[in-house]
């Protein structure tokens, strides 16, 4: 049995800097909606879980961004500056008179908090679920990371195949056995695609797999983030997979070194899919931090 939406949700095409991109809207229409900003191989749909536990009032509007989803595939490749880009002219389609509230998941909190630091006047407040950034790199790296990118582009890096939404959904809960199996199958069925009888694969573009060849440069991230202006939020998993690979880089003193204003909350039983595991708590205490004073 897969999950039911308790919020039915509205699509729509909107095509930003050239791409098709798609999004998904719950609640009464707005000019200023809370903006959702899902994570790496992720998709809008998945925010399905936390607006059901969100109060009824609350106007939402999540992206595809682009390659993943429903969204078009970027013929040229990846690059982490055009998801600025990106962010930037979707504010100017759903909140274009005023600052927007914006949530967003691992990369999506990545990319929400980087544009709160280069576009402060445009953000209200930012709820960052899990965006605390990547291990940080050495420039000796460089060579070897130019050089596995451009082996990587004489070959394909495809996805597996799967013979049904259910054996995907399984595939899911052995990754992630906190999990709930309806869930799944509704994360399925938002993530893969059918390709003819017994061929399920991945909806995104495979080549979001290639490595990046531009190393993460720790120090700009963190410049960026100094100049956040708005109250920020992290919600954090307890079993957060990526705090344990960032150490002191994904510890709360860091985070309260580099953002001025900023509260961290750490949900029990989770871990880095928290708006998967624990959607009721990411969405009360959402609700909690956006609609205060």
């Amino acid at each position: 049995m897969t999950y039911q939406p308790r919020r039915p949700p509205r699509h729509e095409t909107r095509v930003i800097r050239g791409i098709r991109h798609h999004l998904t809207r719950w609640g009464p229409d707005s000019d200023s909606p809370w903006v959702l900003l899902h994570g790496w191989m992720d998709s809008a749909a998945t925010f399905q879980f936390v607006v059901d536990c969100m109060a009824n009032h609350s106007s939402c509007v999540a992206l595809d961004w682009r390659g993943f989803g429903n969204s078009e595939w970027e013929p040229n490749g990846y690059w982490f500056p055009n998801y600025l880009a990106d962010l930037d002219e979707l504010l100017d389609i759903v909140s274009p008179a005023q600052p927007a509230r914006l949530i967003g998941h691992s990369m999506g909190g990545n990319v929400a908090s980087l544009y709160a630091g280069v576009r402060p006047e445009r953000v209200e407040r930012l709820v960052n679920i899990e965006g605390i950034g990547l291990p940080r790199t050495s420039p000796d790296q460089a060579p070897g990371r130019y050089r596995k990118w451009l082996e990587e582009l004489r070959g394909t890096r495809d996805f597996a195949t799967y013979a049904s939404f259910d054996e995907l959904a399984g595939s899911l809960v052995r990754r992630n056995p906190r999990l709930d199996p309806e869930r799944a199958q509704f994360i399925a069925r938002s993530w893969g695609v059918e390709h003819g009888p017994g061929q399920i694969r991945m909806g995104a573009d495979p080549r979001h797999r290639l490595v990046n060849p531009v190393l993460y440069r720790c120090d700009e991230v963190e410049a960026c983030w100094r100049r956040v202006s708005a109250p920020v939020m992290f919600l954090l998993g307890e079993h957060s997979e990526l705090r344990t690979r960032l150490g002191a880089d994904g510890s709360d003193a860091r985070l309260r070194e580099v953002f001025r204003d900023v509260r961290i909350e750490t949900i029990a039983g989770a871990g880095h899919m928290l708006h998967h595991e624990r959607p009721d708590e990411v969405a009360r205490l959402i609700e909690e931090f956006l609609e205060r004073p």
